[in-house]
This record gives structure tokens, C-alpha cells and sequence, in this order.
């Protein structure tokens, strides 16, 4: 997925130029991990206040919000920097199969 926002699969890429395309992904509730990540994983925070650590295993944040599994995972994937930033506001996630974007045919990736 990563590649395909950055564009690696493409004859023109270059490592410091946004070459890739906009992705949407659907069904992320129906993201599958493997192991014990289901409960062991867990993601944290910090607000910058006293006390204000939060934790909160895959399985909760997958009954929240599971848009954020497959966008954190992709952030972990692309460069850390001014250009990771811009291609990742080309990646549209939703947790089920409805989406706003049929306007522009997109066109299925299977990915696994």
C-alpha cells in the first residue's frame, strides 16, 4: 500500500518526488492480524499532561475507529518527513465498504 502512495511501482519514480496516486481503502474492520496482536498490541498516547497516558489494545481501537489501524500502520511505512506528510493525505481509509469516491473509478488492487 505504501508503494502505491509513493509511487515505486511506476518507471519514473524518484525517492524525493511525490510520483504515486491517491489510494482508498475499504473494509478496514476487517483487518486481520496475526498472533496475539489482537490483545497484546497496544497503541499509546501521551497529551502532555500529568496523567495523561492512554493505552488502548487493537481490539478496542478496532470497535472505535478502524481507520486508524491501517493509518497508522502506513505512516510507519512512508518517509518521516515533508514528503511522507503530503503522501499521506493522499491515502482515504474507511472502516466499511461505502465510500464518496466512486466519481473518480477507481480501480481494485488485491492486496493478500
Amino acid at each position: 500500500m505504501a508503494n502505491l502512495l509513493r509511487g515505486k511501482n511506476k518507471p519514473i519514480f524518484t525517492p524525493h518526488v511525490d510520483t504515486g496516486d491517491h489510494v482508498v481503502v475499504i473494509n478496514a474492520s476487517k483487518a486481520v492480524f496475526t498472533g496475539k496482536k489482537e490483545t497484546a498490541k497496544s497503541y499509546m498516547s501521551f497529551s502532555g499532561f500529568i496523567g495523561g497516558h492512554k493505552s488502548e489494545s487493537v481490539k478496542a481501537r478496532r470497535g472505535r475507529r478502524p481507520e486508524l489501524l491501517i493509518e497508522s500502520a502506513v505512516k510507519g511505512m512512508v518517509p518521516h518527513n515533508r514528503l511522507g506528510r503530503t503522501i499521506l493525505k493522499k491515502l482515504f481509509v474507511y472502516g466499511g465498504a461505502e465510500h464518496p469516491h466512486a466519481a473518480q473509478q477507481p480501480e481494485a488492487v488485491k492486496v493478500r
